[in-house]
């Protein structure tokens, strides 16, 4: 995985390690405030596909409009995944999401067969990483069944959208560096949940000028996929209120506390019989107020 908060930190990283391989995932707006702009986001991330060699193979998110504009500077074998486009190498269909994963129809390109995969993982987000895998395992001569076998086994992921039960709640911890569109994939997936439904958040950071306008619109997300939510800071979460405000959010239903342990005091408290907790970021301990 190649990370990075300003441009030319992903070429660097190529030059060291000479991918032949490279995926990308969705083009978002973190680290905005680093970056300078979603220009310069977009380039960095392309300089992953741009460093492969001409026998190379990069993967690209059909569904993205960013990644589908943008002119490739390199000649390298690109196969194209996505959900709602189906004009794709790869696509995925059927998607049904519940509390104990993700299952989906896949269709390969020049197939007429559909093949069903299941996964422990949750969301979108995760079916767009493993439809990227498949178009690889693809490449690589990988059958159907040890792809359907491989899937089956991914184990979650530390802090993305990881299923914690504890007791009369679940915990659906996503405190892993919330971004605009990972927040949005991860309310989702807490809006299916049976049961009562909370938020506990602190808002997004390094969205530069745009950190307001964001997490207003987070706040007005939120309302519409819990029941109750958890602001963490008063000042640094004004614009999720906000949101949640401008939406019509029962007052009575948000609770804004000075840190992450005093939400989940709340939340214990609650005796109903199936809680669903949402942990959206996790901020370190110098954000508290």
């Amino acid at each position: 995985e190649m990370g990075a908060n300003k441009t030319g930190e992903i070429k660097e990283l190529c030059d060291l390690v000479q991918p032949k391989y490279g995926i990308l995932t969705k083009i978002g707006t973190a680290h905005l405030e680093t970056f300078g702009s979603e220009k310069n986001i977009l380039n960095t991330k392309f300089e992953l596909i741009e460093s492969l060699p001409s026998d190379g193979i990069g993967v690209l998110n059909g569904d993205d409009e960013k990644q589908l504009n943008y002119k490739l500077k390199n000649k390298c074998k690109i196969l194209w995944i996505g959900i709602d486009n189906k004009d794709v190498d790869i696509y995925a269909k059927n998607i049904k999401v519940s509390n104990t994963g993700t299952s989906f129809d896949v269709v390969f390109k020049d197939d007429d067969k559909v093949y069903n995969f299941k996964t422990k993982l949750l969301g979108y987000a995760n079916v767009y990483n493993i439809l990227a895998s498949l178009a690889l395992a693809k490449e690589f001569d990988l059958t159907i069944d040890q792809m359907l076998q491989a899937v089956s086994n991914i184990k979650q992921i530390e802090h993305r959208l990881e299923l914690k039960p504890s007791g009369n709640i679940t915990y659906i911890d996503d405190a892993y560096n919330s971004n605009p569109i990972g927040s949005k994939m991860a309310l989702d997936v807490l809006k299916i949940m049976p049961g009562k439904r909370y938020v506990v958040t602190p808002g997004m950071i390094e969205l530069g000028s745009k950190e307001y306008e964001l997490n207003k619109e987070f706040g007005k997300q939120i309302k519409d996929s819990c029941d109750i939510v958890i602001l963490v800071g008063e000042k640094q979460t004004k614009p999720i209120y906000d949101g949640l405000i401008e939406n019509n959010m029962d007052k009575d239903n948000i609770n804004i506390v000075k840190d992450i342990k005093q939400g989940l005091e709340i939340i214990r408290k609650d005796k109903d019989k199936n809680i669903f907790v949402l942990l959206e970021n996790d901020l370190p301990d110098i954000f508290n107020e």
